[in-house]
């Protein structure tokens, strides 16, 4: 007996981004569509399920898309043997093309001419670049687990991290308390307006961003680009990449807006510590304060304060409370 399958649709996930007015940064994944549902109040079956189809996703290899800019230019590319596309091109004149919110839109699409019979007729993905106001007084790098979202990277054998994550839609994780508010308030600044840039770094794989995109809509924090890493697996051969992901992406920020200063949000309960330290330490002027929020590990945080007694080139604060974060940021002359 032989049983036909029905092949999957086509869809490109698309990743906000950031650039300037002449840089133009694109990254993305093609996928096979595994028809995940965000609804919210799902049953634990449900989302065990979509946690699987993120991880298993089926990646579209070497298979060219077409970008298509809101000047008209049209970008042909290919993804990678791991179904993503990343671009960094010089284009003139970006500014024309971004909104109220300093963001430009742009679509994506699958090249009809080489691409599998699978694509829907909508073959458009929206994306959008940000574009970091002139008025910006700073940026803003942050965590997100367990700085962000309770997540439980401390725990033992880090099974609370496997127990979120697998078990719990996003609609039933919380929000670390006093985070949304202390965001706000530095997306805001001084001068009232949400002109700070927000940038969220992860060790998490790309294979949860719909998962942690919808989380940060349901809690209102500021929008910005979500910065994760591949899914390595045990059979992966290729190379570790020298430098820890988060350190490498901050640094990519820090030197594509050389005019900005940052502020790096973080915990005590991985390598935040270290690798802002590191960072504040290659860029020594540009680091306005780093906050740590203690994760209740008491060898952690044992460790984390001697890096603090020994570093002096920023303010960097291991906080109980975003409440403490905000009194320094207020004392400090970031937020109103």
């Amino acid at each position: 007996m032989f049983f036909m399958f029905k092949k999957k649709a086509l869809r490109i996930n698309t990743y906000l981004g950031y650039g300037t007015n002449s840089i133009f940064r694109a990254t993305g994944r093609a996928l096979e569509d595994e028809n995940i549902d965000f609804s919210t109040n799902q049953s634990i079956f449900k989302t065990l399920r979509n946690i699987y189809r993120q991880l298993e996703s089926d990646e579209i290899r070497n298979i060219e898309i077409v970008l298509k800019l809101p000047n008209g230019q049209v970008i042909e590319t290919r993804t990678d043997l791991e179904g993503y596309y990343d671009l960094e091109l010089d284009i003139p004149m970006l500014s024309k093309y971004i909104d109220e919110n300093g963001w430009i839109t742009y679509s994506v699409s699958y090249k009809k001419e080489s691409a599998r019979k699978e694509i829907s007729n909508e073959n458009i993905f929206k994306s959008q670049m940000l574009v970091p106001s002139d008025q910006a007084e700073f940026a803003i790098i942050s965590d997100i687990d367990d700085t962000i979202i309770h997540t439980g990277v401390a725990s033992l054998f880090k099974w609370r991290v496997i127990a979120n994550t697998l078990f719990k839609n996003f609609d039933k994780r919380t929000a670390v308390e006093g985070t949304v508010k202390f965001c706000k308030k530095l997306h805001l600044g001084t001068k009232g307006l949400p002109v700070n840039p927000f940038f969220y770094v992860s060790n998490s794989p790309w294979n949860l961003y719909d998962y942690l995109s919808a989380f940060f809509n349901k809690h209102h924090f500021p929008k910005g680009p979500i910065l994760l890493r591949d899914f390595r697996t045990p059979f992966d051969k290729t190379p570790k990449p020298k430098v820890p992901h988060k350190q490498s992406e901050i640094a990519n920020l820090l030197t594509m807006y050389p005019h900005l200063k940052f502020i790096l949000i973080g915990d005590s309960g991985e390598k935040d510590a270290d690798i802002y330290t590191k960072i504040a330490e290659q860029y020594p002027s540009r680091i306005l304060a780093i906050y740590l929020r203690n994760v209740k590990h008491r060898r952690k945080e044992k460790r984390i304060k001697k890096i603090i007694d020994s570093f002096t080139i920023s303010p960097i604060l291991l906080v109980h409370s975003y409440d403490e974060a905000i009194k320094h940021a207020q004392e400090s002359g970031f937020i109103n």
